[in-house]
């Protein structure tokens, strides 16, 4: 049974998606939404972990909320996969159960 998480809080002022991603299962998805994409960011202090974990964790990432907050697209982890909103509701659908990391 997979998971898929959503984590919507910057990882520059909260813990929650380095929480997630200890706590991610292999199969689970982490869809970083509203600030919680600036952790989709290369070489940023949680980028090492992404990466890490991106081997059994597939992560994704909503591109109106990025553009929303100016991320330049060259500036995003290759091992993060952008969506749009009817892929955030494809995600829900293939995944058994999902997860809010507020």
């Amino acid at each position: 049974m997979s998971t898929l998480h959503t984590v919507n809080k910057s990882p520059f002022g909260d813990g929650a998606l380095l929480s997630c991603i200890e706590h991610c299962k292999p199969g689970d998805g982490v869809l970083l939404i509203e600030d919680g994409v600036y952790g989709a960011l290369s070489g940023s202090a949680i980028s090492d972990a992404v990466v890490a974990r991106a081997a059994d964790v597939t992560f994704y990432l909503l591109e109106g909320d990025a553009k929303a907050r100016g991320l330049p697209e060259g500036k995003l982890l290759g091992q993060v996969t952008p969506v749009g909103y009817d892929g955030f509701v494809d995600l829900v659908t293939e995944h058994d159960r999902s997860q809010s990391w507020l």
